[in-house]
């Protein structure tokens, strides 16, 4: 048993993980959030803890005691990463073993812009591990989340449905003209299994911590997607010039959107997310190493076609 720190607690990514942890029974979990702990949540093993991550020495304090810090602390709200930060230096003067900073997603951020602040915070433990003060770190990489290409339709207990280039309920896709990109899906349910898994790990955690699912070229999900949707897709075909150029040349474009969001602003803001993730793709984004997969081989994965079968079966 280890005690565990999850600092950004309250997200979706990080409710998936507390679970996991939760239903493990083998160690002690403290939530770090800015909100105090939801009314009703007396899970076992399970506290939560208000912390300042503006200040150093609250964190010091709260780190106490913590064998390891996952963080899923919200990228787009802290634009020079100060939080995470801070929160890794106080993690190395608590003497924390390891550290997971806030990832869950592709190998590279390349033509994503909204992640682009991960490069900062993997650059800046590089630099606290060149410096002498050292700490154990992954990057959890799981590709994106397979629960996804199930949209409009829930799959996990709080992860949000979005839909992607890829739109199974309406039979359609957008591709890039010349690329057959290599992509990796695995369930959120499973990225928060390696991960419970990765804390009982007794060897070093890898620095980069790829977790693979499922590894497959854009045309093998189109195959599956005909197969259990029972009719071909309508793809449209956009170019690598035009993408780049900001042009995007469909006949859709993403509709998920956020209510904090106004309409005009969500359109522009999902055009940009679909044309980061097109060109992204063709870039090899999405193709995220098996580290993981290789220090837990008896881990069954759950695999596309089935998870993708079972979800359409019958829908229309």
């Amino acid at each position: 048993m280890v005690k565990i720190a999850i600092a950004g607690g309250s997200g979706e990514v990080a409710s998936e993980v507390i679970d996991a942890l939760v239903t493990a029974k083998k160690h002690e979990i403290t939530i770090l959030s800015r909100r105090k702990a939801p009314i009703g949540d007396k899970r076992e093993g399970l506290s939560w803890r208000v912390v300042n991550y503006d200040d150093k020495s609250e964190l010091i304090e709260a780190l106490q005691g913590i064998h390891t810090v996952l963080s899923f602390i919200q990228l787009l709200t802290d634009p020079n990463q100060q939080a995470q930060k801070n929160l890794i230096d106080a993690a190395i003067l608590a003497d924390v073993k390891r550290f997971a900073p806030s990832e869950y997603g592709s190998a590279t951020t390349v033509d994503m812009p909204w992640w682009a602040r991960k490069d900062a915070v993997q650059e800046y433990l590089k630099q606290v591990n060149e410096s002498g003060k050292t700490i154990e770190y992954t990057l959890f990489q799981p590709g994106m989340f397979l629960d996804y290409l199930a949209f409009p339709y829930k799959t996990a207990r709080h992860l949000t449905p979005l839909n992607t280039m890829i739109d199974f309920e309406h039979r359609r896709a957008v591709i890039v003209e010349g690329h057959d990109a290599i992509m990796t899906f695995t369930t959120v349910q499973d990225l928060a299994a390696v991960v419970a898994r990765a804390v009982d790990y007794d060897g070093k955690w890898p620095v980069i911590g790829g977790i693979s699912g499922n590894r497959v070229p854009i045309s093998r999900i189109l195959e599956i997607g005909e197969k259990v949707r029972g009719h071909p897709f309508t793809i449209g075909k956009v170019k690598v010039e035009d993408l780049e150029g900001g042009i995007l040349n469909t006949s859709w474009s993403l509709e998920t959107s956020h209510p904090s969001v106004s309409g005009e602003e969500a359109t522009k803001l999902l055009k940009a997310v679909l044309i980061g993730t097109l060109l992204s793709c063709a870039k090899g984004a999405w193709d995220v190493s098996d580290d993981f997969n290789q220090l837990l081989p008896d881990f069954k994965f759950t695999q596309i076609e089935d998870f993708l079968a079972k979800v359409w079966e019958g829908k229309p």
